[in-house]
């Protein structure tokens, strides 16, 4: 039995040029610390990283035979919202921390019933589509944003 490459190391979309192979993965499967994937050609390789890492759209990973390999933000099924109040909309979808890729004239959400139902509420209008999932990173521009909980605390008044 042959060993598979590993990959253990991640060169950020800006900084590496040339060819490579593609892995494309939606955006849960680009949240990830060990496993194995393998590239749209049926290469095989395993994921080694240090911590668990969110990969972006245009990554590569560096593989223990000197290859490379794309990271490419699959195709999944999402919501596009769309309406006359996109700034309101937005807000309303950030502060349930929902992961959000904005444009200019739309909004895509994964899809979630029940915050389509509520964006509706507000005057949106959803539509389920099918497009690559790159939302934006966390408040500092990379990363994941979490759901954290708010922590009530008593106040003396």
């Amino acid at each position: 039995m042959s060993q598979l490459p590993i990959a253990q190391t991640i060169r950020p979309a800006e900084d590496w040029t040339g060819t490579a192979e593609v892995c494309a993965l939606d955006y849960a499967a680009r949240f990830l610390r060990r496993k194995r994937l393998e590239t749209a050609s049926g290469k095989p390789f395993l994921v080694d990283l240090a911590h668990t890492t969110s990969l972006n759209h245009g990554d590569a990973l560096e593989l223990s035979d000197g290859s490379l390999v794309e990271v490419a933000a699959a195709e999944e099924t999402l919501y596009k919202v769309t309406g006359p109040d996109l700034v309101r909309l937005a807000w309303h979808v950030g502060n349930r921390h929902t992961p959000c890729q904005i444009n200019a004239d739309h909004l895509l959400i994964q899809e979630d019933p029940v915050i389509g139902h509520m964006l509706e509420h507000l005057g949106a209008v959803v539509t389920s589509v099918s497009a690559p999932f790159t939302p934006e990173g966390g408040a500092y521009g990379h990363g994941r944003t979490h759901s954290h909980e708010h922590v009530a605390t008593a106040h003396d008044h």
